[in-house]
């Protein structure tokens, strides 16, 4: 069961990755595309750092700090695109 779950978050980062890769093909602007693909980047470290370095099993507060620290990447990311 738990080798399942892991397998299945290996599969979406290998989409998540797959579709950053699609995204710059797009015809957009590159700060469309470079804000989609961080957003993507912050989506895959949140899987990363939840299942295989076991952040969910973590105090309250680490898990609190890495969602500080995504939204605020996020906010200065999407303030300069």
């Amino acid at each position: 069961m738990k080798n399942n779950v892991y397998f299945k978050v290996l599969l979406a980062l290998l989409v998540l990755t797959i579709l950053a890769a699609f995204v710059v093909k797009l015809d957009i602007g590159l700060k469309a595309v470079s804000a989609i693909i961080l957003a993507l980047f912050m989506i895959k470290f949140l899987g990363v750092a939840f299942y295989f370095m076991a952040l969910r099993k973590a105090h309250v507060f680490w898990k609190s700090a890495v969602l500080i620290f995504v939204s605020i990447f996020l906010a200065i990311v999407f303030m300069i695109v």
